[in-house]
């Protein structure tokens, strides 16, 4: 395979890893920071260089029932959106989970109004933490890329819708160096699609969207639920055939100088980059720091993350969304929840950072390693929840 890099923001990465995945459809309606991924896309389809059908559609809720009804009829189906057009999609969004359809969604990161915001954060992702699509986190454009491409196989042998995150500008409209896959290549590693149904299948009828009272909404939900464990078993050998192909290797978590680490920070996307430098200039001074940063949030890693952690003393789980329930962010109580069974657990405090696009630097990130080095000194942390970079 000969190598190809190019200097692509996210939002062209996904468009171009799209181009070579060449879906039978693509349903969208445009929102910032997500509308160039489906603009440039739209450019390839009137170009010619794909066959996919475009259906330009008045709402993001229409975007999702149009990609759910090309789905149930057998096509290769994929759509982008963010923020609130994720959450017009929410209703849609639980029935094509519900209809185990593989749709597979670039989603680009930005925080939920109101106030009115269009930079990032994890609040509309997190919103969607249970709605029964696979979610897949990116550090920077080479792992939306890859990932991306993995997402067409993972969600269509494990019959789940996926989404793809990256987070809004930081990693949508930033530009990086990244190694493209030639188009062949990608074609060979999806595959031919086969659905396991169609409802333009005259010959073998079915029922789409049953109505389910008492009698078997709980089996059917229930199935639907398993599907979501078995994710956990499909995932890693999707990674696993990539990185033995493309020699990039991933999992559901990627631990960072954790090995000897005593206190350490758990991420998801690209402030795992950022994390990353800092942990290097620590480790220089002789700080035993560390992180683990979330690649797969759904299906939850949570025997992964137990076993990665458990000899770590102090952990800050940091949380780009807040669960607004009083006790900090979303990340943060999965995470303790999967800790709780250890007889020797690290102690675990939340920093709800980013809000609405705020800056996280280096020096934020240092200041949350002296007080996790504080805490193991110690053994007490002044605050379970923390609210990192916000002006009191």
């Amino acid at each position: 395979m000969g190598k190809k890099f190019v200097a692509k923001t996210g939002n062209e990465t996904m468009a171009e890893a799209m181009r070579q995945i060449n879906p039978d459809v693509v349903a969208a309606y445009p929102i910032t920071p997500a509308t160039e991924i489906v603009q440039i896309f739209a450019q390839f389809v009137a170009d010619g260089v794909v066959n996919t059908e475009f259906v330009a559609t008045e709402s993001e809720h229409s975007a999702m029932s149009a990609c759910i009804g090309a789905a149930a009829a057998g096509a290769r189906v994929m759509t982008s959106t963010s923020s609130q057009g994720l959450a017009l999609m929410w209703e849609m969004l639980y029935i094509a989970a519900g209809l185990r359809l593989p749709i597979v969604m670039p989603e680009v990161n930005r925080t939920l109004s109101s106030p009115i915001n269009i930079h990032c954060d994890h609040s509309d992702t997190m919103g969607a933490r249970d709605v029964g699509w696979i979610q897949i986190f990116s550090e920077n454009v080479q792992e939306a890329y890859d990932n991306l491409i993995q997402a067409v196989v993972i969600a269509e042998e494990a019959k789940l819708p996926i989404m793809v995150t990256t987070d809004g500008f930081i990693i949508s409209h930033g530009m990086e160096s990244m190694e493209m896959i030639p188009d062949k290549e990608v074609t060979d590693f999806i595959g031919e699609y086969k659905p396991a149904y169609s409802v333009l299948d005259v010959d073998n009828p079915f029922t789409v969207g049953a109505i389910d009272f008492t009698d078997y909404y709980f089996e059917h939900k229930r199935a639907q639920i398993e599907a979501m464990s078995e994710a956990k078993k499909i995932i890693p050998q999707v990674q696993q055939r990539f990185g033995e192909r493309f020699g990039r290797k991933y999992a559901a978590i990627e631990e960072y100088r954790l090995s000897d680490a005593e206190v350490a920070i758990l991420v998801l996307g690209s402030t795992a980059g950022t994390a990353k430098v800092v942990i290097d200039e620590l480790r220089e001074k002789g700080h035993p720091v560390g992180m683990l940063k979330l690649r797969v949030f759904r299906p939850f890693p949570f025997e992964e993350i137990v076993r990665a952690l458990s000899s770590v003393k102090v952990l800050a789980v940091l949380d780009r969304s807040d669960g607004v329930a009083g006790i900090g962010g979303p990340v943060f109580s999965e995470v303790r929840s999967a800790m709780y069974e250890l007889d020797i657990r690290p102690r675990i405090v939340n920093y709800v950072y980013g809000l609405g696009g705020r800056n996280i630097d280096l020096a934020l990130i240092q200041s949350v390693f002296t007080d996790l080095e504080k805490i193991a000194k110690t053994g007490k942390a002044e605050k379970m929840v923390s609210y990192l970079g916000v002006r009191e």
